[in-house]
């Protein structure tokens, strides 16, 4: 019943920049996770689901944003200055309807996008 739809993830060099987009059918609090080959799935960065709190994981803060256009009930990721590092699989994700806070665990969330990837070169 809930279809969180991915996209914008590609190749750019380091320093460059990114933009993600997850499309979903309705509006809930959401998160973007990602996971490099061999290491855990770990917290990008949250909104709540007013758009009124946001939380970022700290090897992020600065470069990521995340935003939400309610109109076209779509939350993006603005990706500025990247790393190697940031290289990984992306996912966005979604909590139950009616939860409202943010979350920086993976097992608060719901429903999840199949993931885009991002690829950083040095």
């Amino acid at each position: 019943q809930v279809q969180l739809v991915e996209s914008g993830g590609g190749l750019v060099q380091a320093g460059g920049s990114l933009r993600l987009s997850c499309a979903t059918s309705s509006r809930y609090a959401m998160g973007w996770f990602r996971q490099a080959p061999g290491k855990e799935r770990e917290f990008v960065t949250a909104i709540s689901w007013s758009g009124g709190s946001t939380s970022y994981a700290d090897s992020v803060k600065g470069r990521f944003t995340i935003s939400r256009d309610d109109a076209k009930n779509t939350v993006y990721l603005q990706m500025n200055s990247l790393k190697p590092e940031d290289t990984a699989v992306y996912y966005c994700a979604a909590r139950r309807a009616g939860t409202w806070s943010i979350s920086t665990r993976y097992y608060d969330y719901h429903y999840w996008g199949q993931g885009t990837q991002v690829t950083v070169s040095s």
